[in-house]
């Protein structure tokens, strides 16, 4: 099944410690670059706000400077979150990208809201505004198709099909079926709830002029190393910069793995950082096409999302590689790909 199923990405621009925001978004341009070399179907980038740790806080800027650097990738957000922004705002960004990039433009869409009381604040959002989330994502689309209640004629959008997709956790599977979307759940450590959600939304789904049929992508980390401590070493800044912001409440850019092998952790830092490390698809090129396998067997997905952030640019690089061979065996060389990345819709 894994020379069948495309494999895609995506990079939240973690910042690294000794690094500036702004080499973190370069980092995710040139990533798209490697990654489109080597035959990924997508880049995906993320929105988050007032985040140390995270350098991507307006995901269709930087989509476009990721789609201008590449020319066969598809370009997306993973996503933008909806409750924090106004449709209206939201189509004509991604009715200016399709304009631009045509064909190549994904609209990953989320339900989260800001972090904080203060980022709320800061974007004039309540808490509950998710709550509206399946019509704020009804007001959206109708923009694409001319048919918004609300008289208005959105430009450069009405006209354009660029490909949506419901990031789904919970209630999300359900309103992805609804509204007849391909659908992108995670993540690999909750395989049981993962596998609950996605015979939720193929059973609620209700084709649409965007999907006939159910599309589903699996996400969350992989690691391929040519040792499992190997790969497994890759993911030690991520685990301890989500163990950190559980216990301290700031979410710290991504440290060497040197660094938090040193370090003195109190009892429940430690519990929650050996936590982060369990239940992800890490190891050597045998163990992760086994795991893989075994989670496209179990779910049917159609795709896969890698999530992965490491601290070792180099080392997540030579991952993405090795991934790559097991996913499109044969077909990529030293120079990459010996043909472009696929570009087709997912319906």
């Amino acid at each position: 099944m894994l020379g069948t199923v495309p494999f895609s990405v995506l990079d939240r621009s973690r910042t690294r410690e000794g690094h500036s925001a702004a080499q973190a978004l370069r980092d995710t341009v040139a990533l798209a670059q490697d990654l489109e070399r080597l035959g990924y179907h997508r880049l995906w980038v993320s929105e988050h706000h007032g985040v140390p740790g995270v350098a991507g806080s307006a995901p269709t800027v930087l989509a476009a400077a990721v789609a201008a650097a590449t020319s066969t990738l598809r370009v997306g957000t993973g996503g933008v979150m909806l409750p924090n922004h106004q449709p209206l705002v939201v189509a004509e960004q991604f009715g200016v990208l399709e304009s631009l990039f045509p064909g190549r433009i994904d609209m990953g869409l989320g339900r989260s809201v800001g972090f904080t009381d203060g980022v709320r604040r800061a974007l004039g959002r309540d808490k509950d505004v998710a709550d509206d989330f399946a019509g704020q994502l009804d007001e959206l689309l109708a923009y694409f198709s001319g048919t918004s209640p609300a008289r208005v004629r959105a430009r450069p959008p009405e006209g354009l099909s660029v490909p949506p997709f419901v990031l789904a956790m919970g209630e999300g599977a359900s309103i992805a079926a609804r509204a007849g979307l391909p659908m992108v759940i995670g993540d690999f450590r909750g395989r049981d709830r993962m596998l609950r959600g996605i015979d939720r939304y193929r059973a609620q789904f209700r084709p649409s002029a965007w999907s006939a049929e159910p599309y589903v992508v699996v996400s969350g980390t992989v690691a391929v190393a040519e040792t499992e401590a190997e790969a497994r070493r890759l993911l030690i800044g991520e685990a301890w910069s989500m163990a950190h912001a559980r216990t301290h409440g700031t979410f710290p850019p991504l440290p060497p793995a040197e660094r938090i092998e040193a370090l003195a952790m109190s009892a429940k830092e430690r519990e929650l950082y050996e936590g982060g490390l369990r239940g992800h698809v890490v190891g050597t090129r045998d163990q992760v096409a086994d795991e893989l396998e075994t989670v496209l067997k179990d779910s049917g997905a159609q795709e896969v999302l890698v999530t992965t952030s490491a601290y070792e640019r180099e080392g997540l690089l030579a991952s993405y590689r090795r991934l790559a061979e097991l996913a499109r065996p044969g077909r990529v060389g030293p120079a990459g790909p010996s043909h472009p990345a696929p570009s087709a819709r997912p319906a």
